[in-house]
């Protein structure tokens, strides 16, 4: 029996190709899929739904990968990052589509033609004939017979005209990158903060987690150095902010292939250098009482490894 399961068909080409080079970098490493989970800190399961392309391994997860299996991380960065912007632009159309059928079925409900909707908790009734009081039974009344004849063709012809405004907007807004999707997901630095947070500062504790220290206003003067470490000759730090509660690990005096982590308890994230020319990089923020609560690691292109103490 086969290892892995066949790739959806509907599945981009360039996904595809990202899911196979995962699949490729598991089977040289002889994996399996719980040690891979234990190893990464990714679920089993999430890992089953990455390497059979019903979702998009986040940019940790393949961060993480790399390293378990001493796999260059910058290759399998740029191929994550043409399937990002491949899958984004997927799942913008599948919105849009869901949208379009969304509203059709909202003018259907609303909308009902003349002389279907009668009064609350009666019956329909039909618009008398003009010049008849009275009205005229059901197989007479030939005018709103003809209105009513014409209803599929009015619904299809909204339908259609919803669709193909949602379709223009998709192009207007040139399909969407993966950096304004994940834009959209992130919290706006213009949000108001909390009432117990200084100006500028945008999230504090728990709501830091995950987040970019710089994005939420948790750097300059609110951060400190709390552990540091030269690896070779790269620094690596444990920055701490009191304000927000957070801590990340940033590396300076690095290169393009060097990765930092940052672990608290059992939260981890990790960020690196995949652009020639960069010497800086940092960590998302994991939310701490204490600075001592975290403990950063460089993981250097050379192969050279270590941690805060």
């Amino acid at each position: 029996m086969p290892r892995w399961k066949d790739l959806p068909d509907e599945l981009d080409p360039r996904v595809g190709e990202f899911a196979g080079q995962l699949r490729q970098v598991v089977d040289r490493a002889g994996l399996t899929l719980a040690q891979l989970a234990d190893r990464t800190h990714y679920g089993r399961a999430s890992w089953e739904r990455y390497l059979n392309g019903r979702l998009l391994a986040p940019k940790g997860a393949v961060v993480a990968l790399a390293e378990v299996t001493g796999t260059d991380p910058a290759s399998l960065v740029t191929l994550w990052e043409l399937a990002e912007r491949a899958w984004s632009r997927a799942e913008l159309r599948h919105d849009l589509a869901s949208e379009a059928v969304r509203l059709s079925r909202a003018r259907t409900v609303t909308a009902p033609g003349p002389g279907v909707a009668g009064a609350a908790g009666g019956s329909p009734t039909l618009p008398p004939v003009p010049g008849d009081p009275g009205g005229a039974p059901p197989e007479e009344a030939g005018p709103p017979v003809r209105r009513h004849a014409r209803r599929p063709a009015l619904f299809l012809a909204g339908v259609v005209g919803v669709v193909i405004a949602a379709w223009g907007a998709f192009l207007l807004t040139d399909g969407g990158t993966p950096r304004e999707s994940r834009t959209a997901a992130e919290p706006s630095p213009s949000a108001t903060p909390g009432p117990s947070l200084p100006p500028g500062v945008l999230c504090g504790g728990v709501d830091c987690t995950g987040q970019d220290a710089e994005r939420m206003g948790c750097g300059g003067d609110l951060v400190t150095t709390a552990a540091s470490v030269t690896v070779g000759t790269t620094l690596l730090e444990v920055r701490y902010s009191s304000t927000c509660g957070a801590a990340w690990g940033r590396i300076t005096g690095a290169g393009r292939g060097d990765m930092v982590r940052v672990t608290a308890g059992a939260v981890r994230h990790s960020g690196d250098i995949t652009t020639a020319g960069d010497t800086i990089a940092y960590t998302p923020m994991v939310a701490v009482r204490e600075p001592g609560e975290a403990r950063a690691c460089a993981v250097l292109a050379s192969g050279r490894q270590g941690c805060t103490p």
